[in-house]
């Protein structure tokens, strides 16, 4: 099995919405995500999956969240922008970029601190 990994930076805003506590305001983070596919076997030049396609399809979602305020960027316009959700939706893009690809989605991960993360597995 090989694992192939790509990540992104990107600035935003956001609020939890419910949420009692500090993130209830408005503020900012440096978000880091991480998008991580398994291949089984590799292609005829010897690559389980290309680095640069994974990049652009990263690039193509994570680009519409950057410099943004999140709670108005679908779909935490109206679900919470919480990290769980970041990397679900980033899951759900991705899963629709990859679907003819020969590699499946092992994990996202999304940082909102060098000290805080959250990875999201599909099942």
């Amino acid at each position: 099995m090989y694992q192939i990994s790509v990540e992104k930076h990107f600035d935003a805003a956001h609020f939890l919405r419910g949420y009692r506590g500090k993130c209830e305001a408005l503020h900012g983070h440096r978000f880091r995500a991480v998008a991580r596919v398994s291949a089984t076997k590799l292609d005829d030049i010897g690559l389980a999956y290309d680095f640069n396609e994974l990049k652009r399809h990263l690039n193509d979602i994570l680009d519409r969240f950057d410099h943004t305020c999140l709670n108005d960027v679908p779909p935490f316009d109206k679900i919470n922008p919480s990290s769980e959700n970041i990397a679900a939706a980033i899951h759900g893009e991705l899963r629709s970029k990859l679907a003819e690809a020969p590699v499946a989605i092992s994990a996202i991960e999304v940082w909102e601190s060098p000290q805080t993360r959250i990875i999201y597995r599909p099942d």
